[in-house]
């Protein structure tokens, strides 16, 4: 675009623009003229979103001119970003440029003098919750990082502080609206919403599949094998679980209702895995030879072995 790395937003806009008109199917009659706009236009998501462009002063260097940017997974962990909607053409890959030549999205006042009101841009933004806040609900301190421009017209991160309440029964993926939290209007239009992308911390017993949560439980060669009753733990407390006689490693116990809270609740699944106790006395050892001798029991039988 002929900017220097260091250009104002104004001065992309205005090269951007300059540009645009130049290489515009529809009035230039350069051969190339099409191939050109769309690599300008490529060019300009990337510098006109302070976002991206921010993100591109740190991630640029795997840029390729004609491809989406695309930063590292899972680098937007705590970041917030706008998405895009505000007053541009709804789906248009250009909407500055067309809200420049068109007026899309203006108001115009009376009288000579022109001004324009435009709702603020959505923001979208990915938080961690503990798997017991779905469970209660609570309201956790979040922190985000927000892309602004800065007075010399160049794109900063700074951090704000949101109180904000996880209601009980919230799940993987769901958004959570914080009305008026995302880019601010321009005139007198309000200001965007800010979304909240849940995701759940690793739990150390737990995971989390939609509303069911799913436990690894150890049991003993001989409670899979006779049948037993043994305590389970789940987010809410132990619960007494009767493991069936002839049970096997994978067996999949089902607790209705007891997955993350909803209409319907979830589940809770206990996925039996079986542990040996470990042969590391001689008594322990003794007990595992006249077990052999007993049960003559050949795991491969079904190998043909």
């Amino acid at each position: 675009m002929g900017v220097s790395r260091d250009a104002t937003q104004d001065e992309i806009k205005r090269a951007y623009h300059k540009l645009a008109r130049k290489y515009h199917p529809d009035v230039s009659k350069l051969a190339d003229a099409e191939a050109r706009f769309k690599e300008l236009g490529e060019a300009y998501e990337v510098l006109k979103d302070p976002e991206k462009r921010a993100a591109y002063d740190r991630l640029g260097k795997g840029w390729r001119e004609g491809q989406e940017f695309r930063p590292p997974p899972g680098w937007d962990q705590g970041f917030e970003f706008h998405s895009g909607g505000g007053s541009g053409a709804a789906g248009s890959q250009f909407s500055d440029f067309f809200e420049s030549l068109f007026g899309q999205g203006f108001a115009w006042g009376g009288g000579a003098e022109r001004e324009f009101h435009a709702r603020g841009e959505d923001s979208r933004a990915k938080i961690l919750i503990d798997l017991d806040d779905a469970y209660h609900g609570a309201t956790r301190t979040v922190t985000l990082n927000r892309t602004e421009l800065a007075p010399d017209g160049k794109p900063k991160v700074t951090a704000h502080t949101l109180n904000v309440h996880i209601p009980k029964g919230v799940h993987q993926g769901q958004h959570i609206r914080l009305a008026g939290q995302g880019g601010a209007g321009m005139g007198r239009g309000k200001a965007g919403d800010l979304y909240l992308e849940v995701e759940f911390r690793a739990h150390p017993y737990y995971h989390i599949e939609s509303r069911d949560v799913y436990l690894d439980l150890p049991v003993a060669p001989w409670e899979a094998a006779l049948g037993a009753t043994v305590k389970a733990p789940t987010p809410t407390g132990p619960v007494d679980l009767k493991i069936p006689p002839g049970s096997h490693a994978g067996s999949k116990l089902r607790l209705r209702g007891r997955g993350i809270p909803g209409k319907p609740a979830g589940d809770l699944y206990a996925v039996l895995r079986i542990v040996l106790p470990p042969a590391d006395t001689e008594a322990a050892k003794a007990a595992y030879r006249d077990l052999e001798r007993t049960l003559k029991f050949n795991p491969r039988a079904r190998l043909g072995v």
